[in-house]
């Protein structure tokens, strides 16, 4: 059955859009069938996509209001579809919430940043308390940087909204946005660079996860 992973924050710059392409790509490279679902209307996957000639991942932009009803005539034969969610529009976010079985917020190690994911949780906890608990939901935390400790600060305001953190996370490495920029991946760029590492511990606690 088709798993929807759905990768929403609602404040821009959390992530995303690194976190979507570079797990497709891992979970394409473990052999799954995966399809990366845009549903920016900025459009950042497609245009990833488009600077890499479309080799790595496919992907398709779903950025209507229709998201939810959308997505089932792209879902057969998909071991995954990931969705990259759109920033600021809620109307959008909710239709990803609606459809995913999995949500993961991507936040940096910032107390503002943790802060700015209430609005989304709430949704997240609306939509669970009406149907058994799905869709389950994670945090991811993103952009660590190197040799630092997440703050007490960050720990006490994620256990306030009362979701799981995953271990796995990324770091602030050039490695991101210049294969971002390449249309590529840090696992093309770098097999076995320590970003690539750090996708596939994702990758593995995704499918734990689920």
């Amino acid at each position: 059955m088709t798993k929807i992973i759905a990768i929403l924050n609602q404040k821009g710059g959390a992530g995303k859009t690194t976190i979507a392409t570079n797990l497709a790509r891992a979970l394409i490279l473990a052999g799954d069938k995966v399809l990366l679902a845009d549903s920016d209307p900025q459009g950042s996957a497609r245009s990833w996509n488009a600077a890499g000639n479309g080799d790595l991942v496919p992907v398709i932009g779903l950025d209507r209001i229709t998201l939810a009803k959308d997505i089932n005539a792209v879902i057969d034969n998909k071991d995954f579809i990931i969705i990259d969610g759109a920033p600021s529009i809620a109307e959008l976010a909710i239709e990803a919430i609606k459809c995913a079985d999995i949500i993961l917020i991507p936040v940096q190690p910032s107390p503002y940043d943790v802060w700015a994911c209430a609005d989304l949780v709430d949704i997240i906890h609306a939509r669970q308390s009406v149907t058994n608990g799905k869709p389950k939901a994670a945090f991811i935390i993103s952009r660590v940087i190197k040799n630092t400790q997440l703050s007490k600060e960050i720990s006490e305001a994620l256990a306030g909204y009362k979701l799981p953190v995953f271990k796995s996370f990324t770091s602030q490495r050039v490695i991101y946005p210049t294969t971002a920029a390449a249309g590529s991946t840090v696992l093309d760029a770098d097999k076995s660079g320590e970003a690539t590492a750090e996708i596939n511990a994702i990758s593995k606690e995704l499918k734990e996860f689920l």
